[in-house]
């Protein structure tokens, strides 16, 4: 879906993008003059990995594809899966921990969560921001001009503070969000659902972190949010680590224990994505493990399709309540749908797909790449939003239900769950104590029937005139605007004092951390870019050296004189001189140098990988002569007698 982007007269008009802020990859996506969206290509191709490595200081090395080669080198300053902290509470991710290899701490007097690189603590907004950038630069670079407006796309399942936090994380990297868009919706966009005359659709979104299933009804240019249901915590991530667990157990059993050695844990990670990935397209695979600490060879397992769906079968059933619910939701039978949408990339695994047919009685649509169809469907919601192209409503719901804590630690719901956004609500509140002189509004979202239950989302303290109880009036209004962000209101109304915020949950930021870091943004922003180039020399310059190293120790080094193995450790040595001034130049000087250096040693090297080729290849062809029958004892395929 990648194209080449030249210079034309829409770019030179301004417009927008669509981002898709993924916990496994992100992307970036816009809409073309030829009115179909395309996604903004890469060297590695249109997927940038959500992950940000950072050196032992907490200064940033890497984004996106070099990150993630260093998740296995050092797993302790590469972080990845931010999406599943953004938004969310120390209490709440609590139970997800262990399973990270990076440091979260619970912030002192607040209950938001940081990650500690180094010497520094970040925000996930601020990690988030970190990719937001890479995509904004890429597509900056593609379109020939600095794109500033997006439509970012979350989980229909992400909730107000999430949706904040995500929001945060555009302002940080520079973007104007001009919509938050739900998953599902902008999938449908897509696949160009909105343009059919009338249909009711169901979109199952399972991706690296969150899983979400939205019901949508489209008709005559409206595309309307029936219902929506789905967890936040329920991804392909889950996946991975129920085959990391069984191998972990495995090996232990066989007394190789990977505790204490999070290098090898990453490496037995990354060796169950990919024995996913391969199972998704055979029966059988091998998941090979190095195990260099344990001073042994590659650990070989054999798995199988059939065992891979036991061990994961609780976790896609897991999937599937939800999709009840939401069809419950809409008033829906699952024959009265006309067509089920699969997104993310977990809708490659054949037990997911068979599980989607099984429950909505049909095969679902999978035409379109589901790593790509969200931003595409983002780029399609952005060129709404800024050329009025095609007029398009979208009505999104909220995916749970707001209200505010009463007397006794009940909750009054103003605005229930599936309500259809924009959405506003008017409630009057009394005092239930003689002479208050003021009412606290404590705002909370969620399903439960008590306030510490649910989230807390803000507490508003209103002053009033002190009163007998139950004769002070207080109109509470709650404004949930299309990007699914809350607005409150209080407003006494024997004075007419009043009371509103947009509501900052929080566990996201500050308005004056905001402020700070936009302030710092601009203050350091040559430093920034002198940084960013040290980091991509740094990148290079750890490839270069580490195959030097490894070619030094084999038999190519044997054949290089004294004085040039001498040269060469030299040269090794001042790179990592060089890195340690934290200036790109001397890098890239000392690398080329090196390069320079080793030539000889690369020359070997190639000459006797040429060698061990040639050799195979004469092995091959004797062993295929041995084998080959007597071509006397041949007879033709189809006998002809002689004319």
């Amino acid at each position: 879906m990648g194209i080449q982007f030249g210079s034309t007269g829409r770019a030179q008009r301004g417009f927008a993008v669509g981002i898709d802020l993924g916990t496994t990859n992100s992307l970036v996506a816009w809409l073309g003059e030829d009115g179909r969206p395309h996604v903004v290509d890469g060297a590695h191709g249109p997927l940038v990995p959500s992950v940000i490595a950072f050196d032992a200081r907490g200064e940033l090395r890497a984004v996106g594809v070099p990150a993630d080669e260093r998740v296995q080198l050092d797993p302790l300053h590469t972080i990845y899966s931010v999406k599943r902290l953004m938004g969310r509470s120390a209490d709440e991710v609590a139970g997800e921990l262990d399973l990270l290899p990076y440091v979260v701490h619970r912030e002192e007097g607040s209950a938001a969560v940081r990650i500690e690189v180094g010497a520094r603590r970040w925000t996930p907004p601020e990690l988030s921001a970190f990719i937001l950038r890479e995509l904004k630069a890429r597509a900056s670079a593609a379109l020939g001009q600095d794109v500033t407006q997006a439509v970012v796309t979350v989980p229909a399942y992400f909730n107000d503070a999430q949706r904040q936090a995500t929001k945060d994380a555009g302002r940080l990297a520079g973007l104007d969000v001009l919509r938050i868009v739900n998953e599902p919706t902008a999938a449908a966009l897509a696949y160009g659902l909105d343009r059919r005359p009338d249909g009711r659709i169901a979109v199952y979104d399972f991706g690296g972190g969150t899983f979400d299933i939205s019901i949508l009804h489209m008709h005559e240019g409206m595309c309307e949010v029936l219902a929506t249901a789905g967890d936040t915590r329920l991804g392909g991530d889950d996946l991975d680590r129920a085959m990391v667990g069984a191998v972990f157990a495995q090996l232990q059993a066989a007394g190789i224990d990977l505790s204490g050695h999070p290098e090898a844990l990453q490496r037995l990670r990354k060796a169950a994505i990919a024995c996913k990935w391969a199972l998704s397209a055979a029966q059988t695979a091998t998941l090979r493990l190095e195990l260099p600490e344990f001073g042994r060879p590659a650990v070989e397992i054999a798995w199988t399709r059939a065992d891979f769906e036991a061990l994961i079968g609780p976790i896609v059933a897991r999937t599937l309540v939800p999709c009840r619910q939401a069809l419950k939701d809409a008033g829906l039978r699952a024959d009265q749908l006309d067509d089920v949408v699969l997104v993310g990339g977990s809708t490659r695994v054949p037990l997911v797909r068979a599980k989607v047919a099984e429950l909505f009685g049909r095969a679902p649509h999978a035409d379109i790449d589901p790593d790509l169809v969200v931003a595409l469907g983002a780029a399609v919601q952005a060129d709404i939003l800024t050329s009025g192209r095609r007029d398009l409503l979208l009505l999104d719901v909220t995916p749970l239900s707001l209200g505010i804590e009463t007397a006794g630690g009940g909750i009054a719901k103003l605005i229930h769950r599936n309500s259809a956004v924009p959405a506003s609500q008017t409630e009057e509140f009394t005092t239930s104590v003689d002479l208050q002189t003021g009412v606290v509004v404590h705002v909370v979202q969620g399903e439960r029937e008590l306030a510490h239950d649910c989230r807390s989302l803000a507490r508003l303290l209103l002053p009033i005139a002190p009163m007998p109880a139950g004769l002070p009036r207080v109109a509470v209004t709650f404004l949930i605007d299309a990007n699914g962000i809350l607005h409150v209101t209080a407003r006494d109304l024997r004075t007419g004092k009043e009371l509103a915020l947009e509501v900052k949950p929080t566990y996201g930021l500050r308005e004056d951390e905001m402020v700070r870091m936009l302030d710092d943004a601009f203050d350091h922003a040559e430093d920034d870019v002198a940084r960013r180039l040290f980091a991509d020399a740094a990148v290079d310059a750890d490839n270069v050296v580490r195959a030097t190293e490894r070619a030094m120790q084999g038999p190519s080094a044997a054949q290089l004189d004294p004085d040039e193995l001498d040269e060469i450790v030299g040269r090794v040595a001042s790179v990592k001189a060089a890195l340690a001034t934290r200036q790109a130049e001397p890098v890239k000087a000392a690398v080329a140098a090196l390069n320079h250096a080793t030539f000889r040693l690369a020359e070997v090297e190639m000459a006797r990988a040429l060698d061990v080729a040639a050799h195979d290849q004469h092995v091959l062809g004797d062993l295929a002569q041995a084998i080959a029958p007597d071509p006397a004892s041949v007879k033709p395929k189809h006998d002809r007698p002689h004319a």
